[in-house]
């Protein structure tokens, strides 16, 4: 074999293996985040539209290194295909990359802006307690990191699409929104893994409350759609569709508590969360008012 294929094989390799990293974070994160930004940002050319995901998804790779280095047992159970549990890389060279990740993201950031570069530092040090100092494993505090998480990575995306320094106040009342809304319901992820996270001792909401977080679901995702529409001034079509779907999710988790049902309604939840953040359309372009 010529060493120019030796060479193709290898990159291709690597780049499935990268790949791999983020594969079950596009929906949940990088879509209702870089949504989140072209809805704020007063700048969409394609140029600024590039270098916003590619700073999200290098600072996504960045997370989810850091957060596979301590899943592997887990994810042998929920997640077998992640580079970790499928042997692709050791979780020695796993924690070594999450470390020059860390470096080159924020060696990226300082590209933009000194708020950009300390939304960076930031979700570092969401990582770090998140994983090292093992918050994951606690139902609140795993849902504050989350919250740290989604903010920062908003937060930077949109400062990068629009070239500003700073957030006006339709933007940060929707970080506000986005904040409110993780808290409350990023753990419609967890139902779905609740054997393997079982299995490492972590303690999440379907865990600890398993009636309980599922009447939980049921209850919040119709009143916290409700909400939403009023913050955004939706209008009745709109208002009426967006609660529907956030009450079809709830009756779901609440009905439906099999495994794969329970991938499915996650499915349903992250259309339901793109469509929040879809909502601060309204205050800048009026275009959800019907």
């Amino acid at each position: 074999m010529s060493f120019a294929a030796v060479t193709l094989r290898s990159a291709l390799q690597h780049f499935k293996t990268v790949w791999l990293f983020t594969r079950s974070d596009y929906k949940t994160l990088l879509f209702p985040v870089i949504t989140f930004a072209l809805v704020l940002s007063p700048r969409r050319n394609p140029l600024a539209l590039t270098q916003a995901l590619c700073w999200v998804w290098f600072h996504l790779l960045q997370a989810n290194v850091s957060n596979q280095t301590y899943s592997a047992h887990e994810d042998v159970m929920n997640k077998p295909w992640r580079p970790v549990p499928s042997g692709r890389i050791s979780v020695r060279d796993c924690r070594a990359l999450r470390w020059k990740l860390m470096v080159f993201c924020l060696g990226l950031s300082s590209l933009f802006s000194v708020n950009v570069l300390i939304s960076s530092a930031l979700l570092t040090v969401v990582e770090i307690v998140h994983d090292d100092f093992g918050l994951s494993h606690h139902p609140v505090f795993k849902n504050l990191c989350n919250v740290g998480g989604y903010a920062t990575f908003e937060i930077g995306a949109t400062l990068v699409l629009s070239g500003e320094s700073y957030l006006d106040g339709t933007s940060t009342t929707a970080l506000a929104c986005s904040a409110l809304v993780i808290f409350m319901t990023i753990h419609a992820q967890d139902f779905a893994d609740a054997k393997g996270d079982r299995m490492s001792g972590r303690q999440t909401l379907p865990i600890v409350a398993p009636e309980g977080s599922r009447v939980y679901m049921l209850c919040v995702l119709p009143l916290l759609s409700l909400a939403l529409s009023s913050i955004w001034s939706l209008g009745p079509l709109c208002s009426v569709i967006f609660v529907s779907i956030g009450f079809v999710v709830g009756l779901r988790c609440f009905l439906f508590r099999d495994e794969i049902c329970d991938r499915s309604t996650y499915l349903l939840y992250n259309m339901w969360l793109l469509g929040a953040h879809l909502l601060p359309a309204n205050a800048r372009f009026r275009v959800l008012t019907w």
